[in-house]
């Protein structure tokens, strides 16, 4: 199997990517729409894609999800535990600038505050990691992933220095093919697409439905359709599988009020919902 992932080598999306499929290919792309851009020409691609964060929220691929309409075939939660890295040879106490992307430094502002360091932003984390490897200056230091220094040879000087312990961003495995697992005993998540009709009330009626049949939405997200302020498309994630009557008549109630509607899939969902 081939993986493509957002950023270079050493980024959290490919760690996950080696966590989930320690066999797989991983490849990496500059931006998320080239990872969209692959997977949804090649049915032996899979992309990895973070969707959302349990601090920062949202990623920002709602509008990728929905040009692209890609199968979601997994979810996966992956913790998230950064780390101040330095290169061979230095010191905490050495450190006088930290570099990273700018979530990770938000997440880890506790840790900056109290070794008075001085917060840089950069691109990505793995990135940072390299262009530390590249200046190969003990006052300068990286936020960014185990997989980051041992790719980049560099030194971990502390680890999982993020402000919340317990920090996870939810990955989805997405590609071309569209596939469906059969009815069983284990816990599914349905995701799909929807945009309303222009009416009064129409998110309200729209939903109704899911309350009538004793549906759980454990998402609903709405973004501006493309260059327009009034427009509105909404990305729904609902527990259930989608040959579940319930689940059926739901998206037959919905299907009523919408002027578009895309099943993007359904999948098990993962047990790191359960420990929430």
């Amino acid at each position: 199997m081939k993986i493509v992932y957002q950023g270079i080598p050493g980024s959290y999306s490919e760690s996950c990517a080696k966590q989930m499929f320690p066999e797989a290919e991983t490849i990496s792309c500059k931006t998320f729409d080239e990872c969209f851009e692959i997977a949804s020409s090649n049915n032996a691609v899979r992309a990895i894609i973070p969707e959302s964060n349990k601090t920062t929220g949202n990623i920002g691929v709602e509008y990728l999800i929905f040009k692209y309409r890609l199968n979601i075939y997994e979810e996966f939660f992956f913790p998230i535990n950064h780390n101040l890295i330095g290169i061979k040879g230095s010191k905490l106490k050495e450190i006088k600038n930290v570099y990273s992307h700018a979530q990770a430094l938000s997440q880890s502002s506790k840790f900056i505050k109290k070794n008075n360091l001085l917060a840089n932003v950069r691109a990505d984390t793995a990135g940072s990691a390299k262009y530390i490897y590249e200046e190969n200056d003990k006052s300068k230091g990286a936020i960014a992933s185990k997989l980051s220094a041992k790719i980049y040879n560099l030194e971990i000087l502390e680890e999982n220095v993020q402000d919340d312990k317990d920090n996870f961003t939810r990955f989805l495995i997405m590609g071309k093919e569209i596939t469906q697992p059969e009815v069983d005993n284990n816990k599914y998540i349905t995701s799909f697409l929807f945009k309303l009709r222009d009416k009064p009330a129409a998110l309200y009626s729209a939903l109704s439905g899911f309350a009538i049949n004793g549906v759980n939405m454990t998402k609903l997200q709405s973004f501006p359709e493309k260059n327009s302020f009034s427009s509105f498309f909404f990305l729904c994630d609902i527990d259930g599988h989608l040959d579940e009557k319930k689940i059926k008549n739901s998206l037959e109630e919905l299907a009523f009020h919408c002027e578009d509607m895309h099943v993007l899939g359904v999948y098990k969902a993962h047990n790191f919902r359960e420990k929430k």
